[in-house]
């Protein structure tokens, strides 16, 4: 029997499932050393969260900085007068966090200071934010974005989220496939949809408040758009043969798609107010996994119509088409970095598909993984690393790379196997 479940998403945690968990595999050469001092607490009862800790793995996580074991730790200051440089200085200290803690009427309210170290300056950021008790991982995620900024002069991604799918045996030898919400560090995993037939190719709206993806739920494939707040979703194709790969527009107005509804696969673009689909491409060729470019004037796709599988482009005004890749015998899944500049794609080199980069302007390519079975490619909206999905251990897992191939880490299920990912849009 079909079994179809979709869920309110702050109405369930499903912990238990599809928790992901960091294993750093590597780092850039020089990181940046800095101390994030577990922050200062008088409450009687212990925090929910260790929101220091949470600072400290983000920025680890990065693979840019190098945080200070507390255990190395000589003094935790939660103010400035607690404050010695020389101490800090002796451990190779760079940049000092410190913060404190204070409750009131069930509300945390966090302050925090960054300090320059080496510089000898007092405090180079400082805020304070509050929350209830739901909050204090957001809390510790927007203080790591704003750490993260001030060093590095790049806006921090923490604070986002990720979608993925999980496919599992429930009973015997029956896959299901749950649609999963997670942080963009993995915790606090949230089931969104749950079913026996398999589900694919998720992605965000650009508000961040819906999301749209291919179910097998009707016995043959159709794209839904799904209310993350509310749970309800809507079916918006339902046409004989392939209804998949949705991406949705810069704007948010129209979805870009791939239909075989007129005989072969074409991309089209669904208008999402007047429900108006317009063919885009026409060619004897399959024409397939959409994406759009940065300024919304063109669509990405890859094409087997030069006899293997490329990237091509489609200037949406002209309905000009261009070939982008020329390396290698197979290049597919592009997605275009937010500020233009870069491709990333699947790459196949000596039989093994990589994750690669090109640069748009040069037309260099840059292999970025070493592993194999490498797909899915989701760049992060500050454009500093990518999600894809590949196997280690037998089991199908997400894994993580910069741009520049400096930082690497796996994000491994302790149960199912994980793919599709789909990196959110900063909120």
């Amino acid at each position: 029997m079909r079994k179809l479940v979709a869920l309110v998403l702050f109405c369930f945690v499903s912990v238990a499932h599809a928790q992901l968990t960091i294993e750093i595999t590597q780092g850039v050469d020089n990181p940046t050393r800095i101390a994030v001092v577990p922050m200062g607490w008088s409450g009687n009862e212990p925090l929910p969260e260790d929101i220091s800790r949470i600072v400290s793995n983000n920025l680890e996580r990065s693979g840019q900085f190098d945080a200070v074991p507390r255990t190395s730790m000589l003094s935790f200051p939660s103010s400035e007068a607690d404050v010695f440089y020389r101490d800090w200085r002796v451990m190779g200290t760079e940049f000092l966090l410190i913060g404190d803690i204070q409750q009131q009427a069930g509300r945390y309210f966090v302050t925090y200071h960054l300090y320059d170290i080496l510089a000898q300056r007092k405090v180079i950021s400082a805020g304070k934010v509050d929350g209830g008790a739901a909050q204090l991982r957001d809390i510790a995620h927007h203080i790591s974005d704003k750490v993260y900024e001030k060093i590095t002069g790049i806006e921090g991604a923490f604070s986002t989220q990720i979608l993925y799918v999980e496919a599992f045996q429930n009973t015997g030898t029956q896959d299901n496939f749950r649609l999963m919400l997670s942080d963009a560090d993995g915790a606090r995993p949230r089931m969104l949809l749950e079913s026996d037939e398999p589900l694919l190719s998720p992605t965000w709206s650009p508000d961040g408040r819906q999301v749209a993806y291919v179910s097998f739920e009707t016995t043959r494939p159709a794209i839904f758009v799904q209310n993350l707040a509310t749970g309800e979703r809507e079916q918006v194709t339902n046409f004989t043969g392939l209804n998949g790969a949705p991406a949705f527009s810069p704007d948010g107005s129209a979805l870009a798609l791939v239909l075989s509804k007129d005989g072969n696969p074409e991309i089209y673009t669904l208008d999402l107010a007047s429900r108006r689909f317009t063919r885009i491409t026409n060619h004897y060729a399959i024409d397939t996994e959409p994406s759009w470019t940065s300024d919304g004037k063109g669509i990405v796709f890859t094409s087997n119509r030069g006899g293997k599988p490329q990237i091509y482009k489609v200037t949406l005004a002209s309905g000009r088409v261009e070939r982008l890749t020329f390396d290698g015998e197979y290049n597919a899944r592009g997605r275009v970095s937010r500020d233009g500049k870069t491709l990333v794609m699947v790459h196949q080199r000596g039989g093994v598909f990589h994750i690669a980069a090109q640069d748009l302007a040069t037309g260099t390519l840059r292999i970025l993984t070493e592993t194999n079975l490498d797909e899915s490619p989701t760049i992060a909206p500050n454009g500093a690393m990518l999600l894809y999905a590949t196997r280690f251990g037998g089991k199908g897992i997400l894994a993580a790379v910069s741009l520049d191939a400096g930082t690497k880490y796996r994000l491994p299920s302790k149960q199912g196997d994980v793919r599709e990912p789909a990196w959110s849009p900063f909120f």
